[in-house]
C-alpha cells in the first residue's frame, strides 16, 4: 500500500453479487479506480480499497450503492460503462443517489416485456414530473433520453388506457431545410423529421404492432403546423425538437391541450435551426413559463448521456469552443 494512505475494505458474502459489482474482469473496479484515484484489490469476497485522498470514503459509499442498486435488478442485471460513470461521477461530486427513487419509476411494456427505468436522477425526475403534470418540458443535450421516455411513458400511458392516443409532432426545420425540399406525400415528407420518434416506438413494440397503431389512427403523425384549431382530449402529445418552433407556434402548440391529456416538449437550446434564435419559442418558454405550477421543467447535463462516452467528450469540447468563441 501507499505511505499514508487511508484503507478500508468492503466485504461481500454474496458472490454473484461481488462478480456482477467487479464486473467482467475487473473492469468496474479499473473504471473506479481512475474516477475516484483509488486502488481496489480483490482479496477472495473482500474489496481492499486505498487512497490518499478521500477517494477512500467515497469509493466505499459507491460499492455500498452499487449493492443496493443491483439488489433491486433483475438477477442477470450487469453494470455497462454509463452505470458506473454515472454513479462515480456522482459520488465524486459529493452528490447523493437514491436508488428508491430510480427503481420506483419503472415503466412496463406488457406487449413485448420489456421494462424501462430511468438510468439516472434527472431521468428520474423527468418521468415523475411527466407522470404529475399536464405539461413538462425537457431541456439538455441530445443523448440524455429526452425523446426516448417521453415515448416510453407515452406508450405506457397508452397500452393502460389513460389515454387514448398518442400524437407525434415535430417541427420541420433542419439546417434551412424545409418540407418543400422533400419528395413524397405530407406522411412521407413528415417523416424523415419524426424519426427519433419512431426509432424509439420500434425499440419498445414489434414494428408490426406500432403498423396497426399508426393504421387505426391511436398513434397519429401530426405536423405542427397543421395543428392549429384542434383541441386534443385524451391524447399524450409529444413535440420533439421544441428549441426548432417559433413563439407563435410554442404558443398554439400548448394551446391545444385537451382534457386528460398530456404534453411533453423535448429540445436543446444550443441546437436551434430556426433563422433568429432569439425567436425560439422553447426559449421564450422557459422565460415566461416558469412560475406555473401545472408546468414542470426538468433540464439535462452532460452528465445524462447515455451514448458512447465519446459523446459526452464531444459535447463538452463543443461547449468549451462556444465559450471561448463568446469571449472574444
Amino acid at each position: 500500500m501507499v505511505e499514508n494512505a487511508v484503507e478500508s475494505r468492503f466485504e461481500i458474502d454474496d458472490s454473484s453479487l461481488y462478480r456482477r459489482i467487479c464486473g467482467l474482469r475487473d473492469k468496474n473496479l479499473v473504471a473506479i479506480e481512475k474516477i475516484l484515484d483509488v486502488r481496489i484489490i480483490p482479496r477472495g469476497n473482500t474489496l481492499i480499497i486505498s487512497s490518499t485522498g478521500p477517494g477512500t470514503e467515497k469509493a466505499n459509499r459507491l460499492l455500498h450503492l452499487m449493492g443496493d442498486y443491483l439488489q433491486m435488478k433483475d438477477k442477470a442485471y450487469e453494470f455497462d460503462d454509463f452505470d458506473i460513470r454515472y454513479l462515480a461521477t456522482t459520488i465524486a461530486a459529493g452528490g447523493n443517489i437514491d436508488t428508491d427513487e430510480l427503481s420506483r419509476l419503472k415503466i412496463s411494456i406488457p406487449e413485448t416485456g420489456k421494462t424501462i427505468s430511468p438510468r439516472t436522477l434527472n431521468q428520474a425526475r423527468y418521468v415523475s414530473a411527466i407522470n404529475k403534470n399536464p405539461i413538462t418540458f425537457a431541456v439538455g443535450p441530445a443523448g440524455t433520453g429526452k425523446t426516448y421516455l417521453a415515448v416510453a411513458v407515452a406508450l405506457g400511458h397508452l397500452l393502460a388506457g389513460r389515454v387514448e392516443r398518442i400524437i407525434l409532432t415535430r417541427p420541420a426545420v433542419e439546417a434551412g431545410e424545409s418540407l418543400g425540399f422533400l419528395p413524397g406525400d405530407l406522411i412521407q415528407k413528415i417523416n424523415p423529421y419524426l424519426r427519433p420518434l419512431y426509432d424509439a416506438l420500434f425499440d419498445l413494440l414489434s414494428f408490426e404492432k406500432v403498423s396497426k397503431l399508426i393504421e387505426k389512427g391511436t398513434i397519429e403523425i401530426a405536423p405542427l403546423a397543421y395543428m392549429r384549431g384542434r383541441t386534443l382530449n385524451r391524447a399524450f402529445i409529444i413535440l420533439d425538437e421544441g428549441q426548432n418552433t417559433t413563439v407563435s407556434q410554442m404558443k398554439m402548440f400548448l394551446t391545444r391541450l385537451g382534457n386528460n391529456s398530456r404534453i411533453v416538449v423535448s429540445g436543446d437550446v444550443t441546437q436551434i435551426d430556426i433563422e433568429k434564435p432569439r425567436n425560439s419559442g422553447l426559449v421564450n418558454a422557459m422565460k415566461i413559463l416558469g412560475r406555473l405550477e401545472e408546468i414542470a421543467f426538468v433540464e439535462f447535463g452532460r452528465e445524462d448521456i447515455c451514448r458512447h462516452p465519446v459523446v459526452e467528450k464531444i459535447v463538452a469540447a463543443y461547449d468549451h469552443a462556444e465559450k471561448k468563441g463568446q469571449k472574444g
